[in-house]
């Protein structure tokens, strides 16, 4: 079974790479710093509520059509894996 941590990273991937946007410029867009983004990528931190929240309101901000709440990025979907891998690991 996928964790909450493991669903939130993959949704927040994706939404990187929708975007097109590093992970430096894509913490700037969510209202977070560069750490706490990697370590919410890397399942190594969950975030509160009303980190959530603010993820929510800032890309909702960025993409005026997006119109996602914050259960949507704690809700898996299929389509929204990615192919992000460490650089050290890129072949």
């Amino acid at each position: 079974m996928i964790s909450s941590k493991e669903i939130l990273s993959m949704n927040l991937k994706y939404y990187r790479q929708k975007y097109n946007l590093s992970q430096e410029k894509f913490a700037e867009v969510i209202g977070s710093n560069l750490v706490y983004l990697n370590q919410i990528e890397n399942c190594k931190r969950k975030p509160t509520i009303d980190m959530l929240d603010k993820i929510v309101i800032n890309l909702n901000k960025y993409d005026k059509n997006l119109n996602i709440s914050s259960s949507d990025l704690i809700r898996y979907d299929d389509n929204h894996k990615t192919n992000f891998a460490r650089i050290d690991e890129r072949k």
